[in-house]
């Protein structure tokens, strides 16, 4: 195939080095031979500097990605031909972009319809000559990156059964470059266990072995690559070998070079999830804990990335490229337990992460060091400790600070793991930490407050003179520390301090909101983000003793100012909105005089997010009425509404109608914010869903007269999103749904049926969520106790995890109707509970103290079925209680 750019000579001649043609794409890629100019460019023009070429490839690149099925086949072929032609050109750039270009059109779908192209490819390792088969190599790994799935099915005719063997031969090729290559394309396959590559795992691991001494540092981090993840997939290949391997990852976690030792160290993190974990490292942690204890060491590179030498910049405006996004974490309802809070298997990001270095790429070698220490003080406990505890003492009272700050995240790092082991020391090292608060380096005070976040719950359990009360005022005053790291170091560790601590705070309230309150003049945009949720947590903590005149008239203004300033379509309303929602709550009564302006912009941000999302034209020239739904219908030029804000808008609704109850009456019924909700309870997006449903149910509880005229609209709704694979969509739905009833009383009757029988379903499944499960059996009971008959004869087939499901909640309002409904469907029903009545049993005697009513309804069953049974059944049958149970009952209700 042969092409010449005739009639783009004199655009070329214009433009000279291709820089105005990026301005003229557009008009250009209206030529369909325009595309054949790109690779002419690339693979032909050798009088053009490289970066030009390179340069032509890639815009090439970009139109593949966009436009490839619309090119006429006598370009595709012209493309694909000069790429095969031109993979070993003697420039390493042009030879990489060639590659890119290859599995760009390899990855449109083409690997099916150029089938030359792989054998081709593996013909051409063999060439002797070494930019040609390093070409060659470099696009097969990039192939192996991009579509690995499709290599492996039957689509090709399973092309890696040629491949793999032919790579393993490559493992011992002179060139550093190409054995590199050779190991990454191979580790493409290990996770997913690619049949191709288990027939042949001992070769390939024994030539991991053989190349585990190699000079290059790309090819030691390749082989450190691939055991980290053979540990996952064929430890019992690698189990014989266990000793070895161990010895040489600790030399390679000290390697020269830090992406061979971060490489390394991913090794320890992955094999402390190994169930024999403890057996393969309990003999080698002498050596272990020092080599990653010295890892956690900032580099010198670290700080001066860090700025480690800058004490004070306050003053100094954030980069805003530095702001990470922030995500909101939608609203989801939960029930509290005995002896602890809330939700727990949402809660799967680790909140005190370790200490934040986000200035420098996100993962680095102190940071995998500090968190293998952490996930081997989970396993190892004490044992951990011996190893740590010398080295700590020598760390914690260093006088070169990198040092000792090392010390102190070490510290932090086993806080958990090894906690019962430390408590002993503690009240030596919290006083001394508490100290190091007040250290002159920046980066020591930061990594301090993190430390000490970590031991706040053992802070929380001392009297609060001895630890409590010292550890707080210097905290505060880190919060207004004249470095930003630390001012965000403090503020985070604040937050976690006020969830252990809760009520405890509340002697110093003035105090702690004087110092918020004024960080809010001082901070710079970063900060402020973390400062708002701080004072929401402490909204969170205190609750109600928040609620005092002389607070809200600190607390409010600063926080008004704020929401005032910021437009509708500033990100930062996400945590403003999450702070005010916790304030609303707290405050309850308390927030009435800031209400109106609050609730009338969340309900503007939802209707404005609705409206993007449908931007609708009345009619058309002809007057005929047309609805253009345009988003939908040309998502590539119109955009997407960013639903972020009106999920955060429905959430802060929600907290509105918790925290201010009946006095939320009048704001809904001069709003549209039920028709509102209806669209939003219909979204495509999930989390849209999930928080419509949380607002529904607040709504219902707060303001029903104006939610009851929506009900036949809104239950049909409601019984479509019980779908347990999206659990928090359903679980919101579900406690919804109880609310409703509750309000609804007999008038539930013709809604029963739409949601009944995936009730029961979901509480029946296996491995459902605590919180789900909860929710369902409390919304089930409600359902009973207003419409016994319709949900009684269904009793058998959820009694049992029911019961489980309720025992460990706390006695509340939702599980005091959910009882009355248990037992008035068993007052309809008592064979429904005959074979599991044991399970009832532990359920009534996990309530402390029911109401005077509801006690007499559990005598009344308990001494029912006794007397129904007789005395010698009953002794044999309450024989088999547990003693605690039998006593409980005993004492309670005389049975």
């Amino acid at each position: 195939i042969e092409w010449y750019p005739d009639g783009y000579k004199q655009i070329y001649m214009q433009s000279r080095g291709l820089f105005h043609i990026i301005y003229k794409l557009e008009q250009l890629n209206q030529f369909p031979d325009f595309n054949n100019y790109l690779i002419f460019v690339l693979t032909k023009l050798k009088s053009e500097d490289e970066p030009t070429r390179s340069l032509s490839g890639l815009i090439l690149k970009n139109n593949v990605k966009a436009h490839y099925q619309n090119f006429p086949d006598g370009v595709s072929d012209f493309i694909k031909n000069e790429c095969l032609q031109n993979i070993g050109d003697s420039s390493p750039l042009i030879r990489a972009t060639v590659g890119i270009l290859i599995t760009t059109i390899a990855s449109k779908g083409e690997l099916q319809n150029w089938p030359e192209l792989l054998p081709k490819l593996c013909l051409l390792l063999d060439s002797e000559d070494y930019n040609t088969c390093e070409g060659a190599f470099g696009a097969l790994q990039k192939i192996c990156e991009d579509s690995a799935e499709i290599l492996d099915s039957d689509m090709l005719d399973r092309p890696l059964n040629v491949m793999i063997p032919k790579f393993l031969q490559f493992f011992k090729h002179s060139s550093p470059k190409i054995r590199s290559h050779a190991i990454a394309c191979v580790n493409q396959f290990i996770i997913s266990r690619t049949q191709a590559l288990m027939l042949h795992i001992d070769p390939f691991i024994e030539n991991l072995f053989a190349l585990a001494g190699d000079e290059e540092p790309e090819v030691r981090k390749n082989v450190c690559r691939a055991l980290v993840m053979l540990l996952e997939v064929r430890m019992d290949r690698l189990l014989p070998h266990m000793h070895n391997i161990t010895e040489y990852m600790l030399q390679r976690t000290q390697d020269q070079d830090e992406n061979v030792a971060l490489e390394a160290c991913e090794f320890w993190l992955t094999l402390a999830e190994q169930p024999v974990c403890k057996d393969v490292l309990c003999g080698h942690l002498s050596k272990l804990v020092p080599v990653l204890v010295n890892g956690m060491k900032y580099s010198e590179i670290d700080i001066i990335l860090l700025k480690g030498d800058v004490e004070e910049d306050e003053a100094i405006p954030d980069n805003e490229q530095d702001i990470r996004p922030r995500f909101h974490r939608s609203r989801t309802v939960a029930q509290q337990h005995e002896g602890g809070d809330g939700i727990e298997e949402d809660d799967d990001e680790d909140e005190d992460d370790l200490d934040d270095d986000d200035a420098i790429s996100d993962w680095n070698l102190r940071k995998c060091s500090a968190a293998a220490l952490d996930v081997l003080a989970n396993v190892f406990r004490e044992d951990l400790l011996l190893h740590t505890l010398p080295l700590l003492k020598e760390l914690l009272f260093h006088p070169d600070w990198v040092i000792k700050e090392s010390g102190i995240l070490v510290l932090g790092a086993i806080a958990e793991g090894c906690m019962q082991g430390m408590i002993a020391y503690l009240p030596e090292l919290i006083p001394h930490l508490v100290q190091c608060l007040a250290d002159k380096k920046a980066l020591v005070r930061s990594i301090t407050c993190w430390t000490l976040s970590r031991y706040a719950h053992w802070v929380v359990s001392q009297p609060a003179d001895a630890y409590l009360k010292p550890l707080m005022t210097e905290l505060l005053k880190r919060i207004l520390d004249s470095n930003k790291r630390v001012q965000e170091a403090a503020c985070s560790a604040f937050a976690t301090l006020e969830e252990e601590a809760c009520t405890e705070l509340v002697p110093y309230l003035a105090y702690i909101l004087d110092t918020l309150v004024f960080a809010f003049s001082k901070y710079q945009h970063k900060n402020l983000l973390i400062l708002y949720d701080a004072i929401g947590t402490l909204a969170d903590s205190v609750g109600l003793h928040l609620n005092k005149p002389e607070y809200i008239q600190m607390l409010m203004p600063p926080l008004i100012q704020k929401w005032n300033q910021l437009k509708d379509e500033d990100k930062d309303l996400f945590p403003l909105l999450e702070c005010l929602s916790s304030v609303a709550t707290a405050l309850q009564s308390g927030f009435l005089p800031y209400c109106e302006p609050v609730y009338q912009r969340c309900v503007n941000l939802v209707q404005k997010t609705l409206a993007q999302a449908m931007v609708r034209q009345a009619s058309d020239p002809d007057g005929h009425s047309t609805v253009l739904i345009l988003h939908q219908s040309q998502p590539e030029v119109y955009e997407a509404p960013d639903k972020d804000f009106m999920i955060v808008a429905l959430d802060l609704l929600s907290g509105l109608a918790e925290g201010l109850g009946g006095n939320v009456e009048q704001l809904v019924a001069r709003s549209n914010i039920l028709t509102l909700m209806y669209q939003c309870m219909q979204d495509k997006m999930p989390e849209v869903r999930q928080s419509s449903f949380a607002l529904l149910g607040d709504l219902t509880k707060a303001c029903f007269q104006h939610v009851k005229p929506c009900i036949a609209d809104f239950m049909p709704i409601l019984g479509t999103n019980l779908n347990p694979e999206l659990i928090s969509v359903c679980n919101n739905a579900t406690w919804a749904i109880g609310e409703i009833s509750i309000q609804m009383g007999v008038e539930m009757q013709p809604y029963v049926s739409m949601v009944l029988h995936q009730l029961i379903e979901i509480i029946n499944r296996p491995n459902t969520p605590k919180t789900l499960l909860e929710n369902t059996a409390i919304t089930i009971g409600r359902l009973g106790y207003v419409c016994p008959q319709e949900v009684a004869p269904m009793l058998q087939q959820f009694i049992r995890p029911w019961c489980t499901s309720l025992r460990n909640i706390r006695d509340n309002e939702e599980k005091d109707s959910a009882f009355r409904g248990i037992c008035t469907m068993i007052t309809v029903n008592p064979g429904g509970v005959v074979q599991d009545f044991i399970f009832f049993c532990d359920a009534v005697a996990s309530w402390v103290n029911p109401k005077d009513d509801l006690r007499d309804m559990f005598y009344k069953i308990l001494h029912g079925f006794k007397n129904q049974v007789g005395e010698e059944n009953w002794r044999r049958f309450s024989d088999q209680f547990p003693l605690p149970l039998k006593e409980r009952l005993a004492a309670f209700y005389g049975v």
